[in-house]
Order: structure tokens, then C-alpha cells, then sequence
């Protein structure tokens, strides 16, 4: 008789296996995250803020909450032994995902209303900036500078992109705008970084958070007066909801569980490019500056995933 041998699979098996997943999850992302923009801004210019964002927050909650009841057996986990120690691990989770999600998207949304949709883009959008900074600082790649210098091309791409070849000049919203649009992507920054390190699956983070965030955005509408009507209008608030904040927010989350650098959130850059293609596709024109753009963003993401399969080459 042969005596057969069982091996596992290697260290660079899994890894690539986990790196090819986390970059189709962050694919399925920014899929969805290039519409939020665009359906967004027609929905604003109709809508208030406050009614927008409550119709995304029920959509993402039912999402979540379908995803959560799919996965309800392979989710349950044994009760901690230590009462408070419990109470304090169940607390992290839910407080990274009411940053990570009711700030970056409250925020957002705010800054649409308050200045120009494609600048508030681009100072929400520096968030994959501030993720590959963090790399630099946590992760102690073994070429920072490289990483550091494709970021930063990165951004000067994103720059280019949205700005590239408009006459308007910049800096017309208000200070607040501003403000909300740069606090939208310091929260998505910091659940990017974070929410890879936690041990709660994302739907069991997503979930409660969505919630009070249904809770906060009613009251919010209350507050407003919102004069509610059924129409389309009602199904593409919904579907902000459960696509770009729904389904985007768990591809993402997913993505970053099974990223093994951090560095699959340079894939985010590719989201103002998505978004451009699809404001060209409805009558905007795309200029030679933006095309410049797009092939720093796309050069940038080659660049950096180069760099991380070096990286996991050399562990």
C-alpha cells in the first residue's frame, strides 16, 4: 500500500488565493460606488439631504440585514467568558462602524448639498491617500518611498480627472462643505484601515450601524418637514442605499478582511475615473487633461500592486 501524504497549502497559495478575492470584492465596490455620485446629485437637486439619506440608510439596513440572515448560522460565535471584557469588544465594532459608515456617508451627503458635487468628490476621495500614508507608517513597507510616490501620483490623477478641462472656477461651496467633505473621508480612511483588523464579520459591523443610522436620518427628515411622495425618485434613494452603501460597503469590507497589505484601498482610485465614464456617458464630455488622469491613477494602482506582490514574494 502507498502511503499518501497530505500537505497543506502553501503560504503563497493562500495568500494569492485571498488577494485574487479581495481584489473581485473591491472591484464589485467600486462598480457600485462610481453611481453614488451621479444618481446622488440628481436625487439632491429634488430632494433634501436629510430625505435622501434616510431612504439609503433603510436600503443598506435591508441589505445588511438579508446578508445577516443568509449568514446567521456560519455567524453564530461561542459568548465570551468575561462579561466586561465582552461588552467592551462588542463596543469597538459598533463604534468603527458608526464612523466608518454614518460619518463618512452623513458627511458625504453634506458636502454634496453645500458645494459643487465633482470638488466634494475630490476632497472625499482623498481617503485612499490617507489609507497608503497609514501603510506607510503601520506597516512598514519594504519600499515606502515607492508606495509613498504612487499614492501621491494617485491623487494628482484623481485631481486631474474630476477637475480636468472645466471652466467654473474652484472653491465655490462654503466653508462647512468643505469641512463635512474632508471629515467624510478622514471616517472612511479610518475604517479602511481598521476594519480589516477586527475580528467581527461585516455584517454583523454593518448592521447596527445602518440602523441608527435609519434612526438618526428620521429624525433628521422630522426635523426638516420632509413631504414624502412615491415614485422613482423613492426607488433610486433605495438603491443608493442597498448598492453603492449596501452591497459597496460589504464588498469593501470583505476586501480589506482578505487583503493581506492594506494596499488593495489604492483600488479606490479607480472610483472618479468609473464616475467620469459615467458622467460621459450622460453628456458630459471627457477632456486630454482627465485622460492624463486616469493613466496616473491606473499607472498608480499597477505600481502599488507590483509592490505588494514583491512584498508577499519576499515574506
Amino acid at each position: 500500500m502507498v502511503k499518501q501524504e497530505h500537505t497543506l497549502p502553501s503560504r503563497s497559495a493562500l495568500g494569492g488565493s485571498g488577494s485574487r478575492s479581495a481584489l473581485v470584492f473591491a472591484a464589485g465596490a467600486v462598480a457600485l460606488w462610481a453611481t453614488n455620485a451621479l444618481v446622488g446629485k440628481s436625487l439632491l437637486a429634488s430632494h433634501s439631504v436629510s430625505q435622501v439619506q434616510f431612504l439609503q440608510f433603510i436600503g443598506a439596513a435591508l441589505v445588511f440585514a438579508l446578508i445577516r440572515l443568509i449568514g446567521r448560522d456560519g455567524g453564530r460565535r461561542r459568548m465570551p467568558q468575561d462579561g466586561g471584557a465582552g461588552m467592551s469588544a462588542a463596543l469597538v465594532p459598533f463604534a468603527v462602524g458608526i464612523i466608518g459608515l454614518v460619518g463618512t456617508m452623513i458627511l458625504q451627503y453634506v458636502a454634496f448639498a453645500s458645494m459643487p458635487v465633482i470638488e466634494a468628490n475630490l476632497v472625499a476621495y482623498t481617503w485612499p491617500l490617507m489609507v497608503a500614508a497609514a501603510i506607510i507608517v503601520l506597516d512598514r513597507p519594504r519600499r515606502p518611498a515607492l508606495l509613498g510616490i504612487t499614492a501621491a501620483l494617485g491623487f494628482v490623477g484623481v485631481v486631474l480627472v474630476i477637475s480636468g478641462g472645466r471652466e467654473q472656477s474652484w472653491f465655490q461651496g462654503n466653508l462647512a462643505g468643505y469641512l463635512a467633505a474632508f471629515g467624510s473621508a478622514l471616517c472612511m480612511a479610518f475604517y479602511s484601515i481598521v476594519v480589516g483588523r477586527l475580528a467581527t464579520s461585516p455584517d454583523r459591523l454593518l448592521l447596527p450601524s445602518a440602523l441608527v443610522g435609519v434612526a438618526l436620518t428620521f429624525l433628521w427628515c422630522v426635523h426638516d418637514g420632509v413631504a414624502w411622495d412615491i415614485g422613482p425618485y423613492l426607488l433610486a434613494g433605495l438603491y443608493l442605499g442597498a448598492g453603492p452603501m449596501g452591497l459597496g460597503y460589504y464588498f469593501w469590507s470583505r476586501a480589506l478582511k482578505l487583503d493581506q497589505g492594506g494596499k488593495v484601498a489604492v483600488v479606490a482610485y479607480l472610483t472618479p475615473i468609473a464616475s467620469t465614464l459615467l458622467l460621459t456617458l450622460s453628456g458630459e464630455r471627457l477632456t486630454m487633461t482627465a485622460i492624463a488622469g486616469a493613466v496616473l491613477v491606473i499607472g498608480s494602482c499597477i505600481a502599488v500592486g507590483i509592490e505588494g506582490s514583491e512584498a508577499e514574494n519576499h515574506a
